[in-house]
């Protein structure tokens, strides 16, 4: 309150208006009071002047008596007479000689025709005056009144009342005014700081209402009663806070639902692996994923409000942009990622509004999908191949046999065998890709145990032992300090080994040497296959786990190979966790290294 500048303000303007109104009416009253007594000390005095002048003898305005005789004659009984009355009473002949007067010797007082009122009763017939007696010494009001006429003035009767006792009177009112003036204003001063703080504190509590809810405080009340305005203000005030926190409520949960669904679409299009961009009708960029950055080849977070064309210059993003504005919808288009090579397909749609204040583009990166395709084909173009090749030739050596071939002791024996190693190639190559379809289809369902690599080792190898023996090729194993086990399926690690351990056989002429090595790195176990043959070509080695894939075609089939062992390799490593890799230098021989996850590892 005391800080309050509206407070002070009402106050002193009330305070500043009582005060001056007070002032103003003691001023006017005693102003009055004032007049009011001298005009009833006047007429009292101009009553008695009349009084005396009627009562008197009108001889001693005579001039033909001596004046020390007059004097003799009125002196007594002027002086008896003002003692009766209480007034001085004075008679002064037309010249200003004082011819008697009650209050003191007339022969002692200096000529009075010079005394305001004796010059004024000598125009008017009546004259009033107030001031210090100098016979006296002490003030009095004077009134003379004149005896004769304007022409011809006989002299004067004066009387002559102190002012000492009026101004004591006077003085006594006057202190009575002013202390109930200052016990009124006192009181209208309080009353003004009631009738103040009665306007302010109300609207105080307002102010101070109305900044909580400023700052958030939508709970607000403020309890006032006034019936005036003010109550009536504070009433809408209140009912403007119980709204305005439903309000908030409603706004508040809006905004979280919104929020939340703001973050569980950001989560959502932030996970997705399509690419989504929100673009204006002025081409900026308003969203854009993370995944839209690489599909497009822009930054991500620097692109945001940039201009299309300026971050991601794709001249058929840019025309499938244009359409959609114009209201044409396009077809999905394709395009490629000239830095990266990626192909991506790009599906553009309007944004609400006619004409389309933007567009929304959804980019999926379809290079694995187009691959994978490819791949398909060629595998699709390989199986028949494979297998056409073996049916082709079993039909020819059949045909021949039928035309009569069959009778020839020389060749008929030849073009049976033929037909037996087709079909045994044509056997091998259904089983490869049965096995190749089992291991995909029952990837997720194969149950891994701990198997020790040793027994694996030892069996595949006394498998191709007299294989490698027929071929002059050494087989060998480098056996670990430590017993490695590696969580694999039994079946599934032997037909790793046997193919790997087989094509090395294949490809590694006489005099030539296959080694398997395995050991301990990390908590991954490494299975290597070694030989001394002819080596894969650099260009190659990438390849060769492919399906069908064959280095030198002739001489694999040659080999007998089905060129679906490696795939089948690569494809039971990534069944146990684990992966394939291949290092080779032409003439110098090939390794095969096979990392999978230990199991355990203990000293033997």
């Amino acid at each position: 309150m005391w800080s309050s500048r509206l407070f002070w303000r009402l106050f002193l303007t009330y305070a500043s208006l009582t005060v001056v109104a007070a002032v103003v009416f003691v001023v006017i009253f005693l102003k009055w009071q004032h007049e009011a007594v001298e005009v009833e000390v006047r007429q009292r005095m101009q009553d008695e002047a009349e009084v005396l002048l009627h009562v008197a003898d009108p001889s001693w305005a005579a001039s033909e008596v001596p004046l020390e005789e007059l004097r003799a004659t009125w002196q007594p009984k002027l002086e008896a007479l003002g003692r009766e009355v209480g007034t001085r009473l004075t008679l002064v002949l037309a010249d200003g000689t004082v011819l008697a007067d009650s209050a003191a010797d007339a022969r002692r007082l200096e000529n009075h025709r010079d005394r305001p009122e004796i010059a004024e009763a000598a125009e008017d017939g009546v004259g009033f005056s107030k001031r210090g007696s100098r016979s006296v010494g002490e003030p009095f009001e004077y009134c003379a009144v004149r005896v004769g006429t304007r022409e011809e003035p006989r002299g004067f009767v004066r009387v002559a009342l102190p002012w000492t006792p009026f101004e004591s009177r006077l003085q006594a009112t006057a202190r009575l005014v002013w202390s109930t003036a200052v016990v009124v204003l006192i009181c209208t001063l309080g009353l003004a700081y009631w009738l103040a703080w009665r306007l302010v504190h109300p609207l105080e509590t307002l102010t101070a209402a109305a900044q909580a809810i400023a700052a958030g405080d939508f709970t607000q009340k403020v309890g006032i009663t006034n019936r005036d305005e003010i109550g009536a203000l504070a009433g809408s005030f209140n009912a403007m806070s119980s709204e305005l926190s439903r309000r908030w409520e409603q706004l508040q949960a809006s905004r979280r639902e919104r929020d939340e669904n703001s973050e569980l679409m950001e989560t959502v299009l932030g996970s997705m692996r399509e690419g989504v961009v929100v673009i204006d009708a002025q081409q900026r960029i308003l969203y854009a994923n993370a995944a839209a950055g690489p599909l497009l080849d822009l930054p991500t977070m620097q692109a945001l409000g940039r201009s299309l064309f300026e971050v991601a210059r794709h001249p058929r993003v840019q025309k499938v942009f244009e359409d959609v504005l114009v209201g044409r919808v396009p077809e999905r288009v394709e395009y490629e990622v000239p830095r990266t090579g990626a192909i991506v397909a790009l599906i553009a749609s309007p944004l609400p509004g006619y004409p389309p204040a933007g567009a929304v583009l959804v980019l999926q990166n379809v290079t694995e999908l187009r691959r994978l395709e490819n791949m398909r084909r060629e595998f699709v173009s390989n199986v028949s191949h494979e297998l056409k090749t073996p049916l082709t030739t079993i039909q020819a050596y059949t045909e021949t046999l039928l035309d009569g071939a069959i009778d020839d002791p020389d060749n008929n024996r030849k073009f049976l065998e033929r037909i037996d190693e087709q079909a045994d190639r044509l056997h091998r190559l259904i089983l490869d890709l049965l096995s190749l379809a089992r291991i995909e289809s029952a990837e997720d369902a194969c149950e891994l145990i701990p198997v020790p690599i040793l027994d694996i080792v030892q069996t595949c190898l006394a498998e191709h032992q007299p294989v490698a023996e027929s071929k002059g090729v050494t087989l060998q194993s480098e056996l670990p300090p430590e017993n490695v086990v590696v969580w694999a399926d039994e079946e599934g690690l032997l037909t790793v080994l046997n193919n790997l351990v087989n094509n090395a056989i294949k490809y590694t002429p006489a005099g030539g040497r296959v080694s398997v090595r395995w050991r301990i790195e990390g908590r991954r176990a490494v299975i290597e296959v070694e030989d001394t043959g002819i080596g894969i070509p650099k260009a190659h080695q990438v390849r060769v786990f492919e399906r069908f894939y064959r280095v030198d075609k002739a001489r694999s089939r040659e080999l007998g190979g089905t060129g679906l062992g490696l795939s089948i390799v690569k494809h039971w490593v990534q069944v146990f966790g684990g992966t394939v890799e291949v290092a080779s230098e032409l003439g110098r021989g090939t390794t095969f290294s096979v990392r999978l996850p230990a199991a355990s590892n203990a000293r033997s």
